[in-house]
């Protein structure tokens, strides 16, 4: 009997140094995942920086200390894109003004060549209003299901659109992407996205080249060689880090903060790092 109260107490003990581990450990740091993509991207963008950061659900686990030091990696990248792909605030949290203050006043502080970018996420609708004004007064191109044209030097283009998130039913994929019906010649398309099960129908009418994604924050809880235990709805079917759907590439970030639990298990808080070079056509 003494060595099966021992064994449970084992069993305790290390049931409770996960939960501590998962709860302060596996919410703290920044991870940075880097990826080199080949594509048939216009000769003027060879070498594209982009940095994608996704559901930072503010003041659950996510102080503005740690947005600071968020922004203070991305801007060491020197991207010269950054998209957001949504839920910079929980719903269950409430926030004053001064909060929204010093959101804005550090989320301004990111610099990119080319431009900052947003969608925003379910999570966010509760406070949509406060959140628009945020993302649009530190400087975020709000995609609401639009789009905007990225020129280089010589004029040559990337597309960016952005689509509402599903969840609320704020998806519109044909106004977002109505610039791209009839072209003649394929414009280098990104997508922005928060829920990425949508991108399965994007791929199906536009085939993006890159679709970008959050919301899944990857499992949040994820478990050596079961991966995810539990991902939210519209994040079923893509929810790893990566996924090629027909000739599309599908990018879902981990996220950063936490929903529902305070806590990540080896899935620590991270932002992607793209960098995008010409695909070199041999003859």
């Amino acid at each position: 009997m003494k060595k099966f109260y021992a064994f449970l107490l084992r069993i305790f003990i290390i049931l409770l140094i996960i939960i501590v581990y998962a709860r302060y450990v596996g919410t703290s740091g920044l991870i940075t995942k880097e990826y080199t993509l080949s594509e048939d991207i216009p000769s003027g963008f060879d070498g594209m920086k982009i940095v994608h950061f996704s559901d930072v659900h503010f003041n659950r686990a996510i102080t503005i200390d740690k947005v600071n030091e968020i922004v203070d990696e991305i801007n060491l990248i020197d991207p010269d894109i950054v998209v957001f792909t949504g839920d910079l605030i929980d719903k269950d949290v409430e926030l004053d003004s001064d909060d929204f203050k010093v959101l804005t006043d550090s989320l301004s502080r990111i610099t990119a060549k080319y431009g900052k970018y947003a969608v925003t996420g379910n999570h966010d609708d509760e406070n949509i209003e406060e959140i628009t004004d945020i993302l649009n007064n530190s400087g975020f191109n709000y995609l609401d299901n639009s789009y905007d044209l990225i020129y280089d030097s010589s004029d040559e283009i990337i597309f960016i659109g952005g689509i509402g998130n599903v969840t609320n039913g704020k998806d519109d994929i044909d106004k977002a992407l109505e610039y791209l019906k009839d072209k003649e010649e394929k414009i280098y398309t990104i997508v922005l996205v928060h829920e990425p099960d949508i991108s399965t129908k994007i791929v199906k009418d536009y085939e993006p080249n890159i679709i970008l994604a959050g919301h899944s924050h990857g499992g949040q809880i994820r478990l050596p060689f079961v991966g995810a235990i539990y991902t939210p709805e519209y994040a079923k079917k893509y929810y790893d880090e990566y996924y090629k759907i027909g000739n599309t590439s599908l990018y879902v970030s981990s996220g950063i903060g936490v929903s529902t639990v305070n806590y990540r298990l080896w899935n620590r808080p991270s932002i992607n790092f793209y960098r995008i070079n010409k695909e070199e056509v041999t003859e």
